[in-house]
């Protein structure tokens, strides 16, 4: 006991702080870390029968089945045959087994791919190629360019200067663009010296595993020094390396330990709201079951005591039976003959449904996207009912709803708008595809991938106004951008924001290249001839300047400080005679903004040379100070930024995916809540919101929540409440802790007059799901229209999944495409990954994968409701018909001494479910429709009802038990008075117990196909074919079992003979079958038609509306983006992370010289027959809009950065 103690104390020491040594495997083994293998499978070759079975009995139906047949084996209480129940149940144990086995085989195969990848691994002074499951927690390794991170990774020497290396971590955030680290430099001396990074050893402690992808600390101890390490440093499993020869890294975590691997966390069993009501009723349907039993029980007793001893004569009791003995064994023969109620076939169907309904998402060619060359993918059969039950979506942002990818849409130069392509009349016309581009044919240099669509610009550039060539100068020379030129005039951008890289982008093809940059100069080409500007100083950006600048001394030796940043921030500064200038850009701005569009205002000063120089020493003085450096900086960057003057303002389009804002319309009409849950900063996030319309300047308040404090977060979100409902802020606050006890209390939903939006930070979220304000919080987000959580970690997206499904009886679906959207991907009811250019691992983790966000409009709005509604349709059309299957032996025992006796033969029994009434349902189940795709788009409201379960619930579920029992009443009490002292016509007996099971049967089976039809609503062949071919099969099986043939080849097991063709050839028989049949669905039929006319729902409605149109419907008008003006002020287009400036202007980098440019500028002046139009297209952060990255790219310039300053990763 002690050894275990303290071997688990050990344990627990060690999972407090990781310890290893480089190139030390005996070491770093004694730890028993994890290897870099991983496991995604449940089973193996021996597991797989005994767990999958014990797992398929945990289900309480299929447990209860295998009771039943235990009970069927006894024959003293069995009074049918074993393989009435055997048979189904291996069907269904069998089905399930196959599906989790071809799961599972499939996770196998994806395990072994990952795991024999193959990696250079230093083992013994020596490179090997060693498979990725091999590698272990302090092995050295060396990756190639363009390779897959094996194991979380303690970067220590590449092939790039300063030891930098660029990551592209698609797979765990889906952001495309690089991202840069940098190794320490006492391992970057060691380079590609194999002999060196052989003998290094040194001693890595950190934090142990966990899943912050953003966080790392731990230190390295080497020759006696400690270096503190952070993420900088690290190169995390599932980033891919690019633009980099090669790289060595020291593993630190391998496989389940990963931080990739931690965020996909263990794979929770998710099961629908039909699933779950139906545990319900199923418990509900064996109590009533055992209810009927004890009542038969109790029947059967009192008729032995009665009148059971008069037929002792030719039915004598075994010894020691009594009345009470005998009622017990009958309770027990009831149940098997009742069981009926639940029938295992059910389970079957409803799998064949949900495989069936999902292969139609994977073949559907309207999601098919095929620049990507990406389906819909169903990634589990068990949840598509759910999807037609969504009321809350929430979404990552970068990569679901954008592309990452900005476009130079507008700007604005000394009070000139230029963009909107204006026809000769002077009306704006709207862009398309075919409107005609500018011409860059002037311009050898200019990126051709980029189009404008406004020839005035061109113009204005090429008669060389000062004012538009001091805007796109000034955009040419104030950024942090870097340029890389493989070949001759062939630039390629590497910007640390997308935002930069389109504006830089723009000014390059309007003839103001950018080509080189050192920290004391920054090289441009200005219309064919080029320039080298000194850097004197970058003043650069932080999240509360919103601005940077940077002052240049121009060849002619004139000083000039050129600033951009939001226009609040520039406005504050500008010189009073900007005055009317200012007040004409800001309707541009609003313009803009009412657009969605992301802008800029740019600003410029010319400086005094006696001034600059003291401003120059005194900046010196302060940027070595030990203590308040920041502070006095910003001192002195308020001192020079002012008295600016307004050159004028840009907007860029942050490129949303095809057709996010029709679709967020859709679903918003369909009453579903869209949250966005993203990792950007606040502007970026609003800006979003404006370009999607989930943000609008109609709404009647959008609140900011961005308080750093409990007790302000609270008082914000009071305020919140307060404005939306008078009053509610003070009952949250003293909402009664009772409520929120043990039993979970549910949010019911409130009414709220107007639109209201709600955004709340990282910071202020943290504290708005603490256990005392989340109820606050969740009352308050409820009551908005729109909710974006911006800056949060995945952890917080989770933790918002949770809440909402905690406190909110509603379905919930959230959709992504990185790691970091994982943890929020599995805490939802319904998971969707974006699949296609971006990473992977969200798809992985999810349960449907889609290539666009645009897709989910009809995955929900038409898969989903779809699916529901025929799950719906398919379980009470089940119930209906096994109820009423069931009842009828109810009626029958007070008429055979509640002897247990069966009404049907036992033939009957056991092809009702499987063969006579299967494939009709199945057909409704998979092909029925109420109205078809493009009536499902033009009236969302047809989603509502799923959302309030008004298909299936508690309610219609006992409306269809009730049908049930008066339907059994009519199929036993009509044909038993039909047959009671019947004669044929040739005056032979027909009134005998075979003769009137049959009649029973062939009523049942006409009645149970009458109700389906009434239930159809889309006739389709198949279906046609399944019901018909359905009653065929019934009479052609009847006919041949109840053959003199089989009762020769089996007398017991088919002892009908002749009565089919004895009772079938009767009128009489007939017209009972029609008679009941009619009284069967009368009720139904006259109960429909009062409640269409009285209260129509919303499907009965359109589908009055599709029969009077008698055609499909026009496709539907999406609502044009409306041009307004906004009071929305700064829609700030700088995703900007603050600190590149100072490795911008440092010394500390290596730089290969420029290659000298050769003037290929056309003459300038004005080109003929040009028409003034305009627009333009967009900067990918990767280069391409596909990320097709070039391949063995030479060092770029963008080697100058250190990522110690890449806060976003």
């Amino acid at each position: 006991m002690s050894f275990f103690t303290m071997d688990f104390a050990k344990k627990k020491e060690r999972e407090m702080e990781r310890k290893l040594r480089a190139n030390d495997r005996e070491y770093n083994l004694s730890f028993k870390y994890a290897t870099n293998a991983i496991k995604t499978s449940k089973y193996n070759v021996f597991t797989f029968l005994p767990l999958n079975l014990f797992e398929q009995f945990q289900r309480i139906a299929n447990a209860y089945f295998l009771i039943l047949l235990l009970l069927q084996l006894i024959p003293a209480i069995s009074s049918l045959s074993w393989f009435t129940t055997v048979v189904p149940l291996v069907l269904v144990l069998f089905m399930t087994a196959a599906k989790d086995a071809t799961d599972d085989i499939n996770r196998h195969k994806s395990d072994n791919h990952v795991n024999n990848r193959k990696v250079n691994v230093l083992i013994n002074g020596q490179l090997r190629c060693e498979k990725w499951m091999n590698v272990r927690v302090g092995d050295v390794i060396q990756l190639e360019n363009n390779q897959f991170v094996t194991a979380d990774l303690l970067l220590l020497s590449s092939s790039e200067p300063l030891n930098l290396v660029y990551i592209e971590t698609a797979e765990l955030d889906g952001e495309t663009n690089l991202k840069v680290k940098q190794a320490l430099t006492v391992t970057g001396d060691m380079g590609d010296n194999i002999h060196k990074l052989a003998a290094f050893t040194g001693e890595v402690r950190c934090e142990p595993p966990n899943n912050r992808l953003d966080r790392f600390t731990g230190t390295l101890i080497n020759g006696g020094q400690k270096y503190s390490l952070d993420n900088n440093r690290i190169l995390l499993r599932g980033c891919t390396l690019r633009n980099t020869e090669w790289c060595f890294g020291l593993v630190l975590f391998g496989g389940p330990e990963t931080k990739l691997m931690k965020n996909c966390g263990k794979t929770t069993f998710k099961r629908t709201s039909v699933d779950r009501l139906m545990n319900v009723l199923v418990l509900c349907i064996f109590g009533f079951l055992a209810v009927m039993c004890t009542i038969l029980a109790i029947g059967n007793r009192i008729w032995e005591q009665r009148w059971g001893s008069d037929f002792m004569v030719f039915l004598p009791r075994e010894d020691g039976v009594n009345a009470s003995f005998s009622a017990f064994l009958t309770f027990w023969s009831y149940i098997i003959i009742l069981n009926t109620v639940v029938p295992i076939s059910l389970y079957v169907s409803m799998e064949v449904i949900r495989l069936g309904n999902s292969f139609y998402i994977d073949w559907d060619r309207n999601m098919y996207h095929a620049c990507s060359d990406t389906p819909a993918e169903a990634r589990t059969t068990t949840l598509n009912e759910e999807l037609g039950q969504i009321k809350y979506v929430f979404s990552d942002k970068t990569g679901t709803l954008t592309q990452n990818i900005m476009t130079f849409n507008k700007c604005s130069i000394n009070g000139k708008s230029y963009g909107d392509v204006i026809d000769c009349n002077g009306q704006r016309l709207e862009i398309t595809e075919n409107t005609e581009t500018v011409d860059w044919s002037f311009n050898p240099l200019a990126d051709q991938r980029f189009s404008f669509h406004d020839h005035s610009l061109v113009e204005a550039v090429k008669l060389e106004s000062p004012q538009v060539h001091n805007f796109f100068r000034l955009l040419s020379l104030c950024h942090t951008v870097m340029a890389e030129e493989k070949k001759k005039d062939e630039l390629l951008y590497q910007a640390q924001s997308p935002d930069e890289g389109a504006l830089v982008t723009a000014a390059r093809n309007f003839g103001f290249v950018f080509r080189s940059r050192t920290p004391e100069s920054v090289t441009i080409v200005e219309m064919g001839e080029q320039r080298s500007y000194d850097l004197l100083a970058l003043l650069d950006f932080s999240n509360v300047r919103k601005r940077m600048s940077v002052i240049v001394r121009s060849p002619e030796g004139k000083l000039c400080l050129f600033c951009k940043g939001a226009d609040t921030m520039i406005y504050e500064r500008l010189h009073r005679s900007c005055s009317k200038l200012m007040d004409v850009t800001t309707e541009h701005l609003n313009e803009y903004a009412g657009e969605g569009l992301r802008t800029l205002a740019l600003a410029f000063k010319d400086l005094d040379e006696e001034y600059f120089k003291g401003w120059q020493q005194r900046h010196h003085v302060a940027s070595t100070a030990l203590e308040d450096r920041e502070e006095k900086l910003d001192l002195l960057y308020e001192e020079i930024e002012k008295d600016l003057m307004l050159l004028g303002a840009t907007a860029i389009e942050d490129k949303l995916q095809d057709g996010v804002p029709q679709t967020i319309e859709q679903l918003s009409q369909a009453d579903i809540k869209i949250w966005v849950l993203t990792g950007d900063k606040q502007e970026t996030a609003e800006n979003i919101g404006y370009s999607c319309n989930m943000l609008r300047e109609e709404m009647d308040d959008i609140f900011i929540v961005s308080a750093n404090n409990p007790d302000d977060v609270k008082q914000e979100l009071r305020n919140a409440l307060n404005t939306m409902k008078p009053g509610a802020g003070e009952e949250a606050t003293f909402m009664p802790v009772s409520s929120l006890g043990s039993k979970i209390k549910e949010v019911k939903d409130e009414e709220v007059a107007g639109e209201y939006g709600l955004v709340i930070n990282g910071h202020s979220l943290a504290y708005a799901l603490d256990h005392s304000t989340e109820m606050l919080f969740l009352r308050a987000a409820c009551l908005c229209k729109t909710v974006i959580c911006c800056r949060v970690t995945p952890l917080q997206k989770a933790q918002v999944v949770e809440l909402v499904k905690k406190y909110k009886q509603a379905v919930t679906l959230a959709i992504g495409d990185g790691a970091n959207d994982v943890s929020m991907i599995k805490a939802a009811h319904i998971g969707v990954g974006i699949s296609g250019q971006e990473g992977m691992q969200a798809v992985l983790s999810s349960d449907y994968s889609v290539a666009q966000f645009r897709y989910l409009e009809r995955l929900l709005l038409v898969h989903g409701r779809w699916s529901y509604l025929r799950m719906c349709k398919f379980l009470r059309y089940f119930f209906y018909k096994n109820f009423t299957f069931t009842f009828v032996h109810f009626w029958f025992a007070f008429f055979c001494g509640f002897s247990a006796q069966t009404v049907y033969d036992e033939w009957f029994i056991t092809l009702y479910n499987l063969v006579y009434t299967a494939l009709p349902v199945l057909g409704m189940s998979l092909f029925d429709q109420d109205v078809n795709d493009t009536w499902s788009f033009q009236y969302p409201k047809l989603y509502v009802p799923g959302q309030l379960n008004q298909y299936f619930s508690k309610t219609a579920f006992f409306k269809c038990a009730l049908h049930s029992v008066y339907s059994s009443v009519v199929l036993f009490f009509i044909p038993y008075a039909a047959m009671n002292d019947t004669v044929r016509s040739d005056g032979k007996d027909i009134a005998d117990y075979q003769s009137f099971a049959l009649l029973t049967q062939t009523c049942l089976v006409f009645t149970v196909c009458i109700q389906l039809g009434l239930e159809m609503s889309y006739w389709t062949a198949v279906n046609q074919l399944f019901v018909w071919g359905s009653l065929t099969m019934y009479f052609a099986v009847t006919f041949a079992m109840y053959s003199n043939g089989m009762y020769l080849t089996a007398p017991a097991s088919f002892p009908f003979i002749g009565t089919a063709r004895n009772s079938l050839n009767q009128p009489n028989v007939w017209l009972t079958i029609l008679l009941t049949s009619i009284l069967c669905v009368l009720p139904v039929v006259a109960y429909r038609f009062l409640l269409i006319q009285l209260r129509p729902t919303i499907n009965d409605k359109v589908m009055f509306m599709v029969r009077q149109a008698k055609a499909t419907p026009a496709p539907r008008t999406r609502r044009a983006q409306v041009r307004r003006s906004s009071t929305r002020r700064s829609g700030y287009a700088f995703s900007h992370a603050q600190g590149y400036g100072d490795l911008v202007t440092s010394n500390r980098f290596l730089r290969r010289p420029a290659i000298v440019p050769t003037s290929g500028f056309s003459l300038l002046g004005r080109t003929t027959g040009f028409s003034p139009m305009g627009r333009s297209a967009g900067y990918s952060p990767t280069g391409s809009a596909q990320n097709n990255r070039p391949q063995h790219v030479e060092a770029t310039s963008l080697q100058m950065f250190s990522t110690e300053l890449d806060h976003s990763f």
